[in-house]
């Protein structure tokens, strides 16, 4: 269901719009606050779509703004048409157009045949705080621009949002990477969004991400990205949500006033940390958490009403069970750390891999508080498969980290990532 956007509306669906139209050629800070300029470039945008010229967007001017959410159109080859002059004509380059449209043969064009534009812009944006609504347009883009990518939707949210996946690759080595477990650690979201375009542009350009080959990486892994874990929190988190469901969670927030709101919340919408799920000494956790005063459905650290109960978490755990990845790695955003063992478990070759993550990264390895130390994604494959899983805490400050952490983000997880995807130092 479309949220309709008018004047005085903030939050992350604002930013959106304001990027969809910067994107199709009005110049417009993206701020995600719908003031008197956003109203009036958007009302341009419709004059020039022959829209309903009202300055409110709805059904209509979503739709309309869709290639520019995406980064990619459709056109319609016509007498005279060339490859060249349809990427003149759209902005786009020749190399794009030639690998969203796998076969094509750039001289036998057909009139009427129908092919993919994807546009010279990235795909995820930097400057867009996240929402569902946001990952699923660039799920879409991305798969459009670069078909050698696999979406999956592999399970639904408490309200409903998919669950989406990327996959990278052909190989024979199965690697998982999960991201906003959390909902106010949104912006991992885009470090996975961003490493699986930049991935892809690598290999279609025949460049190296993170020190090795994108092809060599294709040719010899399957990296699976599941970039958000917990849409309906970061939708609260990011004001993406609707009033109803605002209102429900602030009830439950209610009861923990030291808690900032919705700025402090990591919970799914009813109230569960979904990284406190899984079947890894769940009890232990459920004793220590409700110590804390954690015992019913709060904004952090409740364990929920069993292992896997939420719905976010039990899609995690089946996914997990059914990709039977060789390693594993969870992202988060507090203390620019590597977490890499369970309780006195340390699976063969952790130790080597995570004091190179720590070498190209610069985070340091350490062991988790014990407060911390159960039911975690990382703590269960680690129990479930003694093979080598990884929390990583991309980041430093007080959540939501900000946008302008993203590139440094970026920066120090790509070539650890790459190592993890090849499980050995990359050649390019």
């Amino acid at each position: 269901m479309v949220k309709i956007l008018r004047y005085g509306d903030r939050g992350s669906l604002v930013s959106l719009l304001q990027k969809g139209l910067e994107r199709a050629g009005f110049e417009l800070e993206v701020d995600g606050v719908f003031g008197e300029e956003t109203r009036r470039q958007l009302t341009r945008f419709q004059r020039r779509e022959g829209l309903t010229e009202d300055g409110v967007a709805g059904p209509a001017t979503e739709q309309a703004l869709g290639p520019w959410y995406r980064g990619y159109t459709e056109h319609v080859i016509r007498p005279g048409d060339t490859l060249w002059s349809i990427a003149g004509r759209y902005g786009s380059r020749l190399a794009l157009l030639e690998s969203a449209n796998p076969g094509i043969d750039p001289f036998r064009l057909m009139a009427g045949q129908r092919i993919v534009v994807p546009f010279a812009f990235p795909v995820v944006p930097g400057d867009v705080p996240v929402s569902g609504e946001l990952v699923g347009y660039c799920v879409e883009g991305l798969v459009a621009r670069y078909p050698f990518l696999r979406a999956e939707e592999v399970g639904r949210s408490e309200l409903g949002l998919p669950l989406w996946t990327l996959r990278f690759g052909e190989g024979p080595r199965r690697v998982f990477f999960s991201a906003a477990h959390h909902a106010n650690e949104w912006i991992t979201a885009l470090l996975l969004l961003r490493y699986t375009e930049d991935l892809a542009d690598a290999l279609v350009r025949g460049e190296a991400v993170g020190g090795a080959s994108a092809e060599s990486i294709y040719e010899r892994c399957q990296v699976t990205l599941l970039p958000l874990v917990d849409p309906d929190g970061v939708d609260l988190v990011t004001g993406a949500l609707g009033e109803r469901e605002t209102v429900y969670a602030a009830a439950i927030a209610a009861a923990f006033p030291t808690i900032p709101f919705p700025d402090g919340w990591k919970a799914n919408l009813p109230g569960t940390d979904l990284n406190l799920q899984y079947p890894a000494l769940w009890d232990e956790a459920r004793e220590v958490k409700f110590a804390q005063g954690f015992d019913r459905p709060a904004p952090r650290d409740y364990v929920g009403a069993a292992p896997l109960s939420a719905r976010e978490s039990r899609a995690v755990y089946e996914l997990t069970e059914r990709l039977d990845p060789a390693l594993l790695m969870a992202f988060h955003t507090q203390g620019e750390v590597i977490y890499w063992k369970f309780q006195d478990r340390e699976p063969p070759g952790s130790r080597e891999l995570a004091v190179l993550f720590s070498a190209v990264s610069g985070y340091a390895l350490e062991d988790v508080p014990y407060a911390s130390s159960f039911a975690g994604l990382k703590d269960w494959f680690i129990l479930r498969y003694d093979r080598p899983g990884f929390t990583v805490e991309a980041g430093r400050g007080q959540n939501p980290l900000p946008l302008t952490e993203l590139g440094e983000m970026i920066r120090r997880c790509t070539p650890m990532m790459t190592l993890a995807a090849l499980g050995e130092v990359g050649t390019a």
